[in-house]
């Protein structure tokens, strides 16, 4: 068995963001940088399935990105990911998802991968599209936000997150795309001894231009924050002097008391 993990780096989520220059995205500079949660889990997941075939299956992990995301598949290969590949893109923050699968999908069609693992979705973006449409360009069956991963006897039996707290149950054959979710699992911490083999891995730069030349289905037009709205009022007294108050201001902001 061959298994991938697509990973992404993304700004820390405490980061004080900037739009950038042109309006289109986030400025990068000063901000701090982690692997993206969800793609954590697939990590992890992956990790467990190779500990699960008794290390057989050989775990690729690949990220799209600029010379910083090497960080990100560092750490994979830290938690125990056994081959990292770095596509080399400068300007991936610009592409559609449907470029970002396109480009994941012109390195794996040839790789004989059986497994796919992506987070649900990225935490910048959030579009939650990338996995799903990675399994249409490969002609592989499709499991998304999955909260349990079970594999036997060639087939993944695997729980998803539903609407309203429903949880559905499928059933499929590999080859197959897998988009994990919060609390499939608890991905675990790289030690210094695992650090320090990590290193020793294979490390593939790949140049995105060697992927791909198709242009932007889509693109990100403008980027703002929400418009800042005014501040509330907090009354405080007895309930008949706040009623009264609220009566006030009512009357004296809105037409709704006259």
């Amino acid at each position: 068995m061959k298994i991938l993990v697509c990973i992404k780096q993304i700004p820390d989520m405490e980061s004080r963001f900037k739009v950038n220059a042109a309006g289109d995205w986030y400025e990068e500079a000063d901000l701090a940088y982690r692997m993206n949660e969800y793609d954590e889990y697939g990590v992890e997941q992956a990790v467990q399935l190779k500990e699960q075939l008794e290390n057989a299956p050989e775990v690729t992990v690949l990220s799209i990105g600029p010379e910083r995301v090497g960080e990100a598949l560092k750490k994979a290969l830290a938690m125990g990911c056994d081959r990292a590949v770095h596509v080399q893109d400068a300007e991936a923050f610009r592409k559609s998802p449907n470029q970002i699968a396109a480009i994941i999908a012109a390195y794996a069609k040839d790789q004989g991968y059986d497994m796919v693992f992506t987070g649900m979705q990225s935490q910048d973006r959030g579009s939650a599209q990338v996995g799903v449409l990675l399994a249409e360009l490969l002609g592989f069956a499709c499991a998304t936000t999955v909260v349990d991963f079970a594999f036997a006897d060639g087939a993944v039996t695997a729980k998803r997150e539903l609407e309203g707290g429903i949880k559905g149950v499928v059933k499929f054959k590999l080859p197959a795309v897998v988009t994990c979710q919060l609390g499939l699992n608890a991905p675990r911490y790289p030690t210094l001894p695992n650090i320090m083999k990590a290193k020793k891995k294979e490390y593939v730069p790949v140049p995105v231009a060697s992927l791909t030349s198709a242009g932007a289905l889509t693109v990100t037009e403008k980027l703002y924050p929400p418009a800042k709205k005014g501040s509330g009022v907090v009354l405080e007294g007895d309930l008949g002097e706040m009623a009264d108050k609220l009566i006030g201001i009512l009357k004296q902001k809105t037409a709704v008391v006259r």
